[in-house]
C-alpha cells in the first residue's frame, strides 16, 4: 500500500510527525515531548521509560502484537523499573526485547517513534488534554487520507466505464459485420445464453 510515507500535523502548535509503514502508524515521541521541553526531549522520553506502568503497558503491547518479542528480557525491565538507579533508552528497550512498538533513528529525520497505541499513552503521561488534540488530529488526517483513496478510485471506476464503451463501440463498429448489425445506433450487447 503505502511505504515510509510522512506526514504532519499540528496540535495546540506543536508539530507532530507521522511515519506510515505498511498498515501501521508511528508517531513521533520526540515531537509529543517537544510540546512538554523543547530543549530536552530525549530526557522526557527516557523518564516515561523508567516508569513501572510504562514497562508493563510496553510489554503487553509486544506481546499482543510481536510475536518476536523477548519476554525474558522484558521480565529483568519490569523487575528493576521505578528504582532511582534504572535507567532505560528506546534503543536499550528495541535492542533487548525486539521490540516492534518504538523505533529509534539518528540522523536528519530521526527521534523516537512509537506505534499509534504506545504515542496516544505517551501523550496521556505529558498531558490528558494534549492527548485529546492529538487524537483529533490523527483522525482528521486519516478521513482526509480515505477521502483521497476513495477518490482515485472513482476516477479509476469513471475510466473504465468509459474505457468500456470505447471498446464495445470499437467491436461493433470493427470486428462484426455490417449485416449483422441492424440498426448501426444500437449497442453492442453481451449475448445471454439460455440453459
Amino acid at each position: 500500500m503505502r511505504e515510509n510515507q510522512r506526514s504532519i500535523i499540528a496540535v495546540q502548535g506543536t508539530a507532530i510527525t507521522i511515519l506510515s509503514r505498511a498498515v501501521n502508524d508511528y508517531i513521533s515521541l520526540t515531537d509529543i515531548a517537544r510540546h512538554n521541553e523543547p530543549s530536552r526531549s530525549d530526557q522526557v522520553i527516557q523518564n516515561w521509560l523508567r516508569n513501572r506502568n510504562t514497562i508493563e503497558f510496553l510489554g503487553v503491547w509486544e506481546r499482543l502484537n510481536n510475536p518476536d518479542f523477548k519476554p525474558i528480557e522484558f521480565e529483568g525491565f519490569k523487575k528493576r523499573a521505578g528504582l532511582n538507579s534504572f535507567v532505560l533508552t528506546p534503543k536499550q528497550w528495541i535492542g533487548a526485547t525486539a521490540a516492534i512498538g518504538l523505533i529509534s533513528r539518528a540522523g536528519r529525520y530521526g527521534g523516537t517513534y512509537a506505534h499509534k497505541d504506545i504515542a496516544f499513552e505517551f501523550a496521556s503521561w505529558i498531558s490528558v488534554e494534549f492527548r485529546l488534540y492529538l487524537i483529533k488530529e490523527f483522525q482528521r488526517l486519516k478521513e482526509a487520507e480515505t477521502l483521497k483513496l476513495k477518490a482515485g478510485w472513482d476516477i479509476q471506476r469513471t475510466l473504465a466505464k468509459v474505457n468500456y464503451r470505447i471498446h464495445t463501440d470499437a467491436i461493433k463498429e470493427s470486428l462484426i459485420p455490417s449485416e449483422l448489425v441492424k440498426n448501426r445506433s444500437m449497442r453492442f450487447m453481451p449475448v445471454r445464453r439460455i440453459y
